[in-house]
């Protein structure tokens, strides 16, 4: 089986039972946080059930293009289908079974690129096609979690790649993100109960310009409340 099938099959079984809590609880985080204005092109990267999509679509005019959902698992697909029906439809998603990498859409035709939980599933080679879709001056937000807050074990521990440290604060997924060729890299910690998720937001250069790196402080988020 390759890596990409063993990666489908885990999350199409893990679908069913997801922790959909915790997703929307970062869905809501980052979207609040980027604050994207509703007409801009954007895709939810290895989106799983589709939080980040979801609570797009809820503040995008009819007129407004499709949010791109893409998962390579059907079952996630479907489920997240299944929640937006519940929801009213949500016709404002397009959905798609397929790997993200690369995404389905042509070069410079996205405005924001979100991927919440996957990049270290996904590898530094996202971060190469990320730079691919956006505009110039679009916006790439991604998570990750805090490593000194992630155990992984049994599968998804085989399937992480190897090319993506989970970052052990803020300041490395700044770093991160400048490594991948993004600029005014900008990170902060989520805590979420006992865990601890990193979200970060950087910008697809429009010309030269000089990373912005973090020297000091934590990054850290007051806890959500409510």
């Amino acid at each position: 089986m390759t890596r990409t099938a063993a990666l489908a099959a885990n999350f199409d079984e893990l679908a069913d039972g997801y922790d959909h809590e915790r997703h929307e609880e970062i869905a809501r985080a980052v979207v609040a946080w980027v604050a994207p204005r509703p007409d801009e092109a954007a895709a939810d990267v290895a989106c799983g059930a589709g939080a980040v999509a979801l609570h797009l679509a809820a503040n995008r005019p009819g007129t407004a293009r499709p949010v791109l959902a893409v998962d390579l698992s059907p079952r996630m697909i479907a489920v997240g289908r299944a929640r937006a029906a519940a929801l009213g439809g949500a016709p404002g998603i397009d959905w798609r079974v397929g790997d993200a990498v690369p995404l389905p859409v042509a070069d410079q035709a996205l405005d924001l690129v979100f991927c919440a939980s996957a990049l270290h599933f996904l590898g530094r080679r996202a971060l190469a096609d990320w730079r691919r879709v956006l505009r110039p001056g679009g916006r790439v937000v991604f998570t990750l979690p805090l490593a000194t807050h992630f155990s992984p074990s049994g599968a998804i521990a085989e399937l992480l790649a190897p090319d993506v440290p989970l970052p052990r604060s803020a300041r490395e997924a700044d770093e991160l993100a400048a490594a991948g060729g993004f600029t005014e890299p900008d990170s902060r910690v989520l805590p979420l109960g006992t865990r601890r998720v990193v979200m970060t937001s950087a910008t697809h250069p429009a010309g030269p310009s000089r990373p912005r790196i973090r020297t000091g402080g934590t990054g850290a988020l007051p806890r959500p409340v409510g």
